[in-house]
């Protein structure tokens, strides 16, 4: 990888994290500043919680095309100043109406992850394509290991100081990625051909067609389905079953961030180059299998981290791995607009995935959530083991 690329992917690492460090900061105080502060019922905090990752499935598609004609950097700008002004307005939250508002407008500048993959697959090859997508994942992890640490401090001093220490972090992003992202994308689009359509099915059908990659977001989908089925009842399950603290339920998101991050950022460049494609997916839905279904059997806080960890092991290796594979199956003019589509899927699932989940956990059963998410995984495993073919190094053209 050349050396200017190699700057480039430090560069969007140090954006990504620095921006969800911010977005962290936030997840584990909001339901209680609505519920406390607010009283907002259960319902209402729920549709909160879910408008965000709605919002990127309708827009996401939207955003990785215009970075296909515009460029990637100006569309992660423009996304950051919008995730500003949202945490802002929910610093200055006093009602149902404003904080939905806030994480509406926080999910359509949200909506840049395909944008930040596509930047990835411009500066990236073929061979070093999975680091590259394990880079996004282990900024990710890490914003996830930080951000809700500095949120629990900030949040002593009043919620509002929480939404504007948010915002601090991702303007720091905002000027970070300014003066330092330089532009990846060499050739842009143009043409009444690819008029930009907030959500475009007629897209959407031609990227299905293509058999290889209409598996991957299917297998996409699932997998995000099945961990997000344990987003709500992961601390339901420590809290009710177990009979964790808030301090031990904290330390077992930070073992799953950093184990995660770990994976993506230093062993998945080893492993790629050692293991074929599929078998790395393998891999990771085997871990992510015994993960799920043991998680309710863990027996105590040192079995139930090891388990977790299990299954930040298999989320680890599949999070980088899929998108990589759909990037090298997609022409180098659509990457943003594919990735963009695929994180769609992406959300959809964790739209899906914590009804579901709460579902399970009350109608069935605390341990349904993870059965059935293991469930969900081995038909995975079934499926990619028989169906997904090994990526060859030419790119297919025809999406």
């Amino acid at each position: 990888m050349a050396q200017k690329n190699k700057a480039s992917l430090g560069i969007i690492f140090l954006t990504i994290f620095i921006d969800l460090m911010g977005f962290g900061i936030l997840i584990p105080i909001l339901p209680t500043f609505a519920s406390k502060d607010l009283g907002i019922s259960d319902f209402g905090i729920g549709a909160i919680v879910a408008i965000y990752s709605l919002m990127q499935f309708v827009f996401n598609p939207m955003f990785g095309r215009l970075s296909d004609r515009i460029g990637r950097r100006p569309v992660i700008l423009f996304t950051q100043l919008l995730t500003a002004t949202s945490y802002i307005i929910f610093a200055f939250s006093n009602s149902f109406a404003l904080l939905f508002f806030s994480r509406m407008l926080g999910g359509l500048g949200g909506s840049n992850i395909g944008v930040a993959q596509a930047y990835i697959a411009d500066i990236t090859s073929k061979e070093d394509r999975a680091k590259g997508m394990g880079m996004i994942g282990a900024a990710f992890g890490l914003g996830f290991v930080f951000g809700p640490g500095i949120g629990a401090v900030l949040a002593k001093y009043g919620y509002h100081v929480a939404g504007f220490g948010s915002a601090f972090f991702t303007v720091a992003a905002f000027i970070f990625t300014f003066f330092k992202l330089p532009e990846s994308l060499k050739t842009k689009q143009s043409g009444d051909e690819n008029k930009i359509k907030i959500f475009d099915l007629k897209f959407a059908r031609e990227v299905m067609s293509n058999q290889s990659i209409n598996f991957l977001i299917i297998v996409l989908f699932l997998i995000i389905f099945s961990m997000a089925n344990i987003y709500g009842t992961f601390a339901l399950l420590g809290f009710k079953y177990y009979h964790f603290s808030d301090q031990q339920i904290g330390i077992l998101f930070v073992i799953t961030g950093l184990v995660g991050a770990s994976i993506q950022a230093g062993f998945i460049r080893t492993l790629s180059k050692k293991l074929s494609d599929k078998t790395l997916v393998l891999t990771g839905v085997f871990f992510m299998i015994i993960g799920l279904g043991l998680l309710p059997y863990g027996g105590d806080f040192t079995g139930v981290a090891i388990v977790i960890s299990m299954l930040a092991v298999g989320s680890g290796i599949l999070q980088p791995m899929i998108p990589s594979m759909i990037s090298k199956y997609t022409d180098e003019r659509n990457q943003g607009a594919v990735l963009g589509f695929s994180q769609s899927i992406s959300a959809f699932a964790r739209v899906l995935g914590p009804l579901w989940g709460g579902f399970a956990y009350e109608a069935l059963g605390y341990q349904y959530p993870f059965l059935t998410g293991a469930m969900f995984t081995f038909v995975t495993f079934i499926a990619a083991f028989f169906y997904l073919k090994p990526v060859k190094l030419e790119t297919v053209h025809n999406v």
